[in-house]
């Protein structure tokens, strides 16, 4: 131990009487944690986002939606879940509520007018189970009601992006907006949300089921989604495969073809998400740790000049009864702490770099660096001031006392 904290010792001494050597040799070790920290605290952060968003979601709630593989797309094939399939589910299917519709106006966007400003918005048509079922309420005047869907009223909730866009006055309640050449009263504003991935969660507008029904017209059966919650979540499994049964029925398909829709928990979507994301972190880590490579090769670059500088002071350790692994020791130790110390620096900066890049891109809401990807760093850092520096510490140990004494 006494060996162990002397090497130490004898390591900041170094390092601090050689301090912009030092410091250029531990730039890479910096320069590739930060990048690795920057990295992870950006997705974990963004991923952070995305699931406080799905827990708004209840935990037994269903998303039923159509579904087809991209081969099938490309060869003209449609799927569709209807109206027809959404009474089907509520008068077939027992333990659930809050059944909800959910009906795009328009394929992506819609267009939507208030005196000479006009602008594209996600327009849904559903019913007052949606904010339950999402956890998405206004934070002015009210959501739509059941009567508001059973006589197509035409009034609208919109997100708080609208109000900019249209240069709506600060309290839009009772102002008139024009969607798809009708007009709609807005009665509410709902809970504003930020955005993801370049998509604005509050550029969106919500208006009854029925009144989008009737925008749409009579000539195309809708391509609807559907969310319920399950009463007993012990039931999921059973409600599930009910609904399968139902819909593939309904759907007319046969024994061995694929579903044309799909169902999912939050669970679910959340865990195909973060799979995804897993992924990306990985891969963008692992690019950015080569510079942690060349990082270490700069530390062994500068321990071997290291030395032959003090070639003499080995020479005259060894002839004071320095042992072989005491000189490998103090070389190794030294290739550690440049090491670390340009981790720490590297761990600071690098979540520096994330949070204003939080702060200043509005898609990445907050950075999060969780404890692996700080050990992660402080592990690799060290492994690379070991790897890198048992060449020199070998070259070191291994000098002859006699003629390291007699170097000039």
């Amino acid at each position: 131990m006494y060996t162990l904290m002397e090497s130490v010792r004898s390591a900041f001494q170094a390092i601090r009487a050689h301090a912009l050597r030092s410091f250029l040799t531990m730039l890479g070790i910096v320069i590739g944690v930060m990048a690795v920290i920057a990295v992870v605290s950006l997705i974990q952060g963004f991923s952070n986002s995305v699931t406080s968003e799905f827990k708004g979601m209840g935990a037994n709630t269903l998303t039923i939606q159509s579904y087809l593989p991209r081969k099938d797309r490309l060869a003209g094939k449609i799927a569709k879940v209807t109206p027809d399939d959404l009474l089907a589910i509520q008068h077939d299917v027992s333990g659930i509520s809050g059944l909800s519709p959910i009906l795009p106006v328009g394929r992506f966007y819609g267009t939507v007018k208030y005196r000479n400003q006009t602008t594209n918005s996600q327009i849904l048509g559903t019913t007052p189970n949606f904010a339950l079922n999402n956890g998405q309420y206004p934070d002015r005047g009210r959501f739509i009601t059941p009567d508001d869907d059973l006589h197509h009223h035409h009034v609208a909730v919109i997100g708080i992006t609208l109000i900019k866009k249209l240069h709506l006055p600060a309290d839009p309640l009772g102002q008139y907006i024009q969607i798809s050449g009708q007009w709609f009263k807005v009665v509410g504003v709902l809970h504003p949300r930020g955005q993801i991935l370049g998509f604005d969660l509050d550029n969106r507008i919500i208006i009854p089921y029925g009144t989008a029904l009737s925008l749409q017209g009579a000539a195309t059966v809708p391509n609807i989604g559907i969310q319920l919650n399950i009463n007993n979540g012990k039931q999921t499994d059973a409600v599930v495969e009910r609904i399968t049964q139902i819909l593939r029925r309904s759907h007319h398909l046969k024994p061995g073809q694929d579903n044309d829709f799909k169902i999912q928990t939050p669970t679910q979507l959340l865990g195909t998400f973060t799979s995804v994301l897993n992924s990306i972190t990985v891969i963008l880590g692992g690019i950015v740790a080569i510079s942690l490579l060349v990082g270490g090769i700069g530390i062994m670059n500068i321990m071997l000049v290291s030395v032959t500088e003090r070639t003499r002071e080995i020479g005259i350790m060894k002839s004071l009864g320095a042992r072989r692994h005491d000189i490998l020791m103090q070389f190794l130790v030294e290739a550690v702490t440049l090491a670390l110390i340009g981790g720490v620096i590297g761990v600071l900066l690098g979540y520096g770099i994330g949070m204003l890049v939080a702060h200043a891109v509005p898609q990445f809401r907050s950075a999060y660096v969780p404890w692996w990807a700080v050990a992660l760093a402080f592990g690799f850092s060290g492994g690379v001031g070991v790897l890198f520096g048992i060449a020199p510490a070998a070259k070191a140990a291994a000098l002859d006392p006699i003629e390291a004494l007699r170097y000039e």
